[in-house]
């Protein structure tokens, strides 16, 4: 720790509000309804935690309430999605531990997929790159020569 030096910043990841504490307990009856009551806890509870996976990466973009809000309205499905996915799998009794780990690897690769698709030039954010592990493969060809 000596040789790290003091922190530059505090590292808040995921910060608990008093709105997040009155959703989560006006939202808990929903799971005495059956059949669709816990997935819509889980749904609801799993967009609160969906949006607070960049909450450090908005941070250390130095944004403001405003443009976070706006950040997160851009991308309101895939953060209910990944929240969501998170929530499912980290209810899993044994593995949650993991699941709590995997799911901050995630949502830091996908900051950093995000990061990167800003960074890029213009012309070159519609098209695939031959880095991108997504990308497809190139068309076969059945000509050796």
């Amino acid at each position: 720790m000596k040789k790290l030096g003091k922190p530059t910043s505090a590292a808040v990841f995921q910060p608990w509000s008093l709105i997040q504490i009155v959703e989560l307990v006006v939202s808990l009856p929903l799971n005495l309804i059956p059949y669709v009551g816990t997935p819509a806890f889980i749904i609801i509870t799993g967009a609160r935690l969906g949006t607070f996976a960049h909450y450090r990466w908005f941070d250390l973009r130095g944004l403001s309430k405003k443009e976070r809000r706006l950040a997160v309205r851009n991308r309101k499905w895939d953060y209910t999605w990944f929240g969501t996915m998170a929530m499912i799998l980290e209810l899993i009794p044994v593995l949650s531990l993991f699941f709590l780990l995997t799911s901050t690897a995630g949502s830091a690769m996908w900051a950093a997929r995000l990061e990167h698709e800003m960074r890029a030039p213009p012309e070159v954010q519609g098209h695939a790159s031959t880095d991108d592990p997504d990308a497809p493969p190139p068309p076969y060809v059945d000509n050796p020569v």
